[in-house]
């Protein structure tokens, strides 16, 4: 079968997508493969037109393409339109603020969304520049917007775009959670059934807003360091913006604070939406970190700050110590660590802990359910409420009382009062402080997690990652798992499961799976909310013996849970 044999609803409705395609470059690739006679032409034409990329609290995120199971200025169109609807019958005189990254096509589907917003009557501020998603998610609050669209895909590969929502009001700047995300899908699917996208209604009647909104963001973000940098020598710190749009604010930030410049990974510091000197553009990937950590041993650095491309993440790492490292290679290049988001986490929750309990009479800590119970040790300890939640910034920001949250995903809210989303430069901020603070007194970031680990217990934790081709395989590994649920994972008999999909306690349904071990650890099973894969997170505990052998004990653990639950997830 040809593309031309192809069912004649089908190709109008090919044909109909093309023919309202502002994009010259989405239109001649679908106009390729529909004079493509190959069955990969015909393969193509059923990925990108027999479903479409579906908007959730996630908002939207996909490759780059044409059709409506790709990002591209019809998509965006729709769900611009469709959001602005949505808006309307929330409110008699909506607004919003719309910013975007470095990646292709970025500013463009900012452009068309404000334009389109602007067209349904709706106040919209397109933000100066590209500029960090943090900054986007202040702005929402700066401006007292109805809400905020940020045009990112974040850590994704570079052939990805996306679309992330965001409300003001009652919800303070969060992304949207259940039911609005229906909702706006529900306008979002009116109207691509009933409108065509060059006919709606556009205006250039929409405010680019001055560089007021980033100064802001720059001093609030500044002041979380208090008199840190003035009552101590600064600590010499390497920093990666990942070719992302981190560097212009972040470094700007450091300044404010007093930290001076870093050393910046040069190479990397301008955004580039091809991601040259990476395979993957997520700090948490092997390899992505590899020219910091060489920048960082020529300028003799202490520590390395990354963020990821659109900076709301932050990854850390440090030398490793002498007794740990391996024989240095010729050069005397250093060896480097990259601290686990769990042990940043757990550094910047009890740093958050402590102010909280020296100046607030009430506070709570949160964290996804999966990351590491640390958290939870950290708020009993100091008379805290702790708050696990579903996976996801939406759910971490909405705890009363916040004082601070986390996921184990490189992802840090300490300052709830200025931004309701993960940020990775005020984050870095944190960190710079208690490293600073640190240094001062002869110690490091690895003597403060012996501290942590002496005081609170010696957590160790891990994750895996089960890429798939076809996301058929999820749906399988997570039916085998419940079907046939493994009594023993390792050494470790199964004392219990946790299935979240019929609803756990206070939880929606989702598809997670919990296996509690009779010593404590556990085992958390779930898909990705963004990528093909099935993810697994591994947590220990063990509080006997010295810091460093509770610490050992508990890598042990995961080292023999990760072992097995590679073999138990094999197809």
């Amino acid at each position: 079968m040809t593309p031309h044999q192809l069912p004649a609803d089908f190709l109008a409705a090919v044909r109909d997508w093309c023919d309202q395609d502002p994009d010259a470059a989405t239109r001649a690739e679908l106009e390729q493969l529909l004079t493509d006679a190959s069955p990969a032409a015909e393969a193509a034409l059923h990925d990108r037109f027999d479903t479409r990329l579906e908007f959730g609290t996630a908002g939207l995120r996909g490759a780059i393409g044409a059709g409506p199971n790709r990002m591209n200025r019809v998509l965006v169109a729709q769900a611009a339109t469709g959001f602005a609807a949505w808006l309307r019958g929330r409110e008699s005189t909506p607004s919003v603020v719309i910013g975007y990254d470095g990646r292709v096509n970025s500013r463009v589907f900012a452009t068309d969304t404000a334009e389109l917003m602007a067209g349904a009557g709706l106040r919209a501020i397109l933000l100066p520049r590209l500029l960090p998603t943090p900054v986007l998610a202040f702005a929402v609050r700066f401006f007292d917007a109805s809400a905020g669209v940020m045009v990112t895909a974040s850590h994704n590969p570079a052939a990805d775009n996306g679309y992330k929502v965001y409300l003001g009001g009652a919800d303070a700047g969060a992304q949207i959670v259940a039911p609005a995300d229906a909702e706006i899908a529900a306008e979002i699917h009116a109207i691509a059934r009933g409108a065509r996208v060059n006919e709606l209604a556009r205006s250039v009647d929409y405010e680019t807003c001055d560089e007021s909104v980033v100064d802001e963001y720059v001093r609030a973000t500044a002041a979380l360091a208090g008199e840190v940098a003035a009552r101590y020598p600064a600590v010499k710190f390497a920093y990666t913006a990942l070719h992302g749009v981190g560097w212009q604010t972040a470094s700007r930030v450091f300044a404010a604070a007093g930290f001076g410049a870093p050393t910046s990974v040069i190479e990397q510091q301008e955004p580039d939406a091809a991601f040259p000197t990476v395979a993957f553009p997520n700090p948490e990937e092997p390899g992505a970190l590899d020219a910091a950590f060489a920048a960082a041993t020529a300028a003799g650095s202490a520590l390395i700050i990354a963020n990821d491309p659109d900076a709301d993440r932050l990854a850390v790492a440090i030398p490793l110590r002498a007794s740990a490292a391996p024989p240095a290679p010729a050069g005397g290049q250093t060896a480097w660590r990259r601290l686990t988001g769990n042990e940043v986490g757990a550094l910047l929750g009890w740093r958050a802990a402590e102010r909280a309990a020296a100046s607030q009479p009430r506070g709570a800590l949160a964290a996804s359910l999966v990351s590491s119970p640390a958290l939870a040790a950290v708020a009993r300890h100091y008379g805290l409420d702790f708050v696990e939640t579903l996976t996801g910034f939406k759910w971490i920001s909405r705890t009363p009382h916040l004082v601070f949250g986390f996921e184990e995903a490189l992802g840090y809210l300490v300052d709830p009062e200025k931004i309701r989303d993960k940020d990775g430069i005020s984050a870095a901020v944190d960190i710079l402080s208690l490293a600073t603070e640190l240094a001062a007194v002869g110690q490091n970031l690895d003597d403060r997690l012996l501290d942590f680990a002496e005081r609170f217990g010696g957590y160790a934790s891990a994750q895996l990652s089960l890429r798939v081709t076809r996301l058929t395989e999820i749906t399988d590994v997570m039916a085998r798992l419940r079907t046939a649920s493994p009594t023993m994972i390792g050494s470790l008999a199964v004392d219990r499961v946790d299935d979240f999909s019929v609803g756990f306690g206070r939880y929606p349904a989702s598809d997670i799976l919990r296996f509690w071990l009779v010593d404590g650890s556990r085992v958390i099973v779930r898909p990705s909310g963004t990528e093909p894969k099935v993810k697994v997170y591994l947590d220990a505990v063990v509080s006997v013996g010295s810091a460093s052998e509770r610490l050992a004990a508990a890598s042990a653990i995961v080292s023999e849970l990760e072992g097995s639950i590679r073999t138990l997830l094999a197809p």
